[in-house]
Parts: structure tokens; sequence; C-alpha cells
């Protein structure tokens, strides 16, 4: 950091808002948007997240993977600073041939590096802060703030900012999405697998999976690494789509870093394909999950219902009925801004892609549908005369289908964020520009004085 320098001085103008940036989630993404935003002369910029102190972002949470499915060599949050890479932390405790050996990143390796990284560049996060609402002001957004306190009391606070960033990881705009008969389960009985689960409860009980995504296969190895009797993965194709390890789209730097500048029809077919295709799982997660011998796999057997029956969860799939201890749902998540409740308030005056392109029938997606439509700089779009909503820029996993990849993965961050930033500075100059006041020019000082004595004259 002493090579950085001093972090430039803050050059946006001051307004009445509480903040000209709000950050909204703490994770490897929401850090480094507020280290970026400070190296941007940005400073009156707030980092918040619900998570307690330590507990930010998914790695020791929810995510379940023995290592990162991305190369170690991918720019993560430093964007493009070496020093505060991967690599040079994992070199520096560890001595650069070890870094060598390491083929993929540690999960638990990656969440030390991470904390290391925020403790670094020393960006303050408010803890324990959700954002609950959102309504739009006259030149800012009026944000509602629970905060709970030590005590666990919780109160609620009304603050202002000119910019807010949701920087909210896989749920992003949504939520998971689960089944009508899913949601019907008590959370005794089910899961889905981006909850948090105590798996030492199911030490000894059978247990379903829906889904066979790394996802699905990694919430079954838990299990049954907890001690669960036995693990069915239940999937509707005929084989497991298994991820070849060679297969890298990141290599392809040109294709993902101009995806957002395809024309619509070509994102949304290409999208449109990629789901249709079906969530493959990596080689890892299923030689973890096969190494135990009460590990199953279900082909062809979508499920048609799952309910409550005396304790236990009966599961009618293609084929045929099963009960089980306990079931997860591996199906992944959607990003319809509407099913967010912080985002009620304003959700009718966010553009969806189905608000902004009607595809051919053979290529309809109603899940795909209800992504928000996105501009170039990660911001919303107003369906009509909201221009508020523009103040909002996403990056999370809703990125997906305007920018091909989820904002906030590893593969984004390098290149991502300083676009983000480089947005929000725009949208920020020039909003300030629009309220300029020009001071009275006043005569400049010729410093004649300093050269005086030296001017010739005959």
């Amino acid at each position: 950091m002493r090579r950085f320098g001093p972090d430039p001085d803050n050059w946006v103008r001051r307004t009445s808002a509480d903040h000209d940036v709000v950050v909204v989630g703490a994770g490897q993404a929401g850090l480094g948007i507020g280290f970026a935003l400070r190296r941007a002369g940005i400073g009156r910029a707030a980092v918040v997240d619900a998570a307690a102190p330590g507990e930010a972002g998914s790695w020791m949470s929810t995510a379940r993977m023995h290592t990162l499915r991305t190369p170690k060599s991918w720019p993560q949050p430093e964007f493009g600073h070496s020093e505060l890479s991967f690599r040079a932390w994992y070199e520096g405790l560890h001595g650069q041939a070890a870094y060598d050996v390491v083929e993929n990143i540690p999960r638990t390796v990656w969440a030390q590096y991470v904390a290391w990284f925020g403790s670094v560049v020393d960006v303050p996060v408010r803890h324990d802060t959700r954002l609950v609402g959102v309504v739009p002001g006259s030149d800012h957004l009026v944000l509602r703030l629970a905060v709970t306190g030590t005590d666990g009391h919780v109160d609620e606070r009304v603050e202002t900012t000119r910019k807010l960033v949701l920087a909210t990881g896989v749920e992003g705009t949504g939520g998971p999405a689960l089944p009508p008969y899913f949601r019907a389960l008590p959370s005794h009985l089910a899961a889905h697998t981006g909850d948090r689960i105590d798996f030492g409860q199911l030490a000894g009980r059978s247990v379903a999976v829906l889904g066979a995504g790394s996802s699905a296969l990694d919430a079954a190895a838990v299990a049954l690494e907890a001690g669960a009797q036995e693990a069915h993965v239940f999937t509707r194709r005929s084989e497991l789509l298994v991820q070849e390890p060679s297969l890298n789209i990141g290599r392809n730097v040109g294709a993902k870093e101009n995806f957002h500048r395809r024309d619509d029809a070509d994102r949304w077919r290409a999208q449109v394909l990629a789901a249709r295709a079906g969530r493959s799982c990596t080689l890892e997660s299923l030689t973890r999950a096969v190494a135990f011998p009460g590990f199953r796999v279900h082909l062809s057997a979508p499920w048609r219902d799952a309910r409550a029956d005396g304790g236990k969860v009966r599961v009618d799939a293609a084929d045929g009925s099963h009960v089980f201890d306990f079931v997860l749902a591996g199906t992944g998540y959607q990003y319809d801004p509407r099913t967010r409740p912080e985002l009620a308030d304003i959700a009718p005056h966010i553009a969806l892609w189905r608000d902004r392109y009607e595809p051919p029938a053979e290529l309809a997606h109603e899940n795909l549908a209800c992504f928000p439509y996105l501009g170039p700089g990660y911001e919303l779009v107003a369906k009509k005369a909201a221009s508020f909503v523009g103040r909002i820029h996403v990056f999370s996993a809703a990125t997906s289908l305007s920018f091909g990849i989820p904002a906030g993965d590893a593969q984004s961050l390098a290149t991502g964020i300083p676009r983000l930033v480089d947005a929000l500075s725009r949208d920020l100059y020039f909003e300030d520009q629009a309220h300029h006041q020009p001071a009275k020019p006043r005569p400049p000082d010729t410093h004649r004085s300093v050269y005086e004595h030296a001017i010739w004259s005959r």
C-alpha cells in the first residue's frame, strides 16, 4: 500500500446526500469496489453487509466445494495490481515452490486471502447492516437500513445516497429458484443449497438432492461426509453433465469482455442455449460424492411433487415414489427484482429483459425473461420516465444475461470493477457539471516581479 501512495482527494461535489455511493455486500466484490472507489477519488462511499464481522461472503458458509472452480492464474480482486494478488499473498507465506504445485485454490485458503485483502486495502465495512428498502429522492436514493446491535436489537435507519451498488453475490436481484411444492415443505425437512445448513443433523439419515450441478453434488458429498446414511441425487437428464477439467471459457478474453456489446438477440440466444444445455458438475464434485457407498444417482427422474409425510418427505419422481428424512434443492437461482423485498417499492419501474426484447417463440425462456436489463455500466434501466432507476448498479450474478458472466465471480473482477467504477465516476462527474457555478474570473497573476530584473531594454 505504501507503493500506491496517498489516495486522491475527493473530487465529487458535496450534496445533501449522506453518501455518494453505497455498496451493499462486503464479499470479494464489495471490498474490491470500495477500494477502487477510494483510488478513483470518490471518497464519500460506504460499504455495508448484513453479516457479522468475519462472516461476509459465502466462502465459509454456503460454498462447499473443496477448491475454487476457476484457474488460480485468473486475476482476482486486485484488478491488475500484482502486489495484492492471491499469488503474492500465498508466495509471501509459503514461497514460490509451494504456489507452483497448487492446482486449484482450496476454498478455505481463498477465504483467508479475501480476509487478508480486505485488511490490507482497509475498506471500512458496516457489518450487521441490511438494506431493507429503496425509494427515490429528488436527486438521490433513500435507503432504509436495518442495523443489528450487539444486544441483538434491530434499529431502522434512513440514509441517502446518490448511487447504489448491489454487490450481493449469487442471490443477486432475486433468490433461490424453487418449485412450488418445495416452497410448501417445512424448513426442518427441506433447504436450498444456498441456505446455511447444519449438516451434522443429517448423520444417519437419508437425504435427497433435486438437481445435479456442482452445488448439488457438493451438498450431497457434504451430507455423506457428515455421516448421512444415503444421499440420492435426482436429474431430469439421461446422463450427468460432467464438465471437462480443461473447459475454461475464460481463455477467450475477447468474447468475455465484449459480450455486453453484442445485440440483444445474440445475447439472448447464447444464454437460452446455455440454460437449455443444463448445469454441469465438475469431475471433482462427482468423484467426491461417489467415494461413498450411500451415494445414488437417479437419471431421467425429474420430481413431480414432494410433500411432508409423517415427519419425512415423500417424493414423487419419474422413477417412482421415495421417502427421505431431508431434501435439498440444487435448483439454482432466479433474478426477478420483483421478488426482492428491499426492491419492492421500485421494482415496477425496473426494466426486465422481457420489457426490452421479445425473442422468437422457439427461444422463449420464462426465467431469463425476468432478469434485469442492464446498461453498459451495470446500471438498471427504467421502463419509462423513472430516471432514478439508473442510480442503481448491479454487480452480482444477475448480470449474467446482460454481460455473459456473473459479476462478483473471480473472472469478473479484474475488468468488471474498473468498468463499474468508471461508470459511477462518469455519472457523478457530469451530474456535478450540471450544477457547476463558475467562479467570477480574476486577472491572472503574471509573476512579473520574479523576472522584472531580467527584462532587457535598450
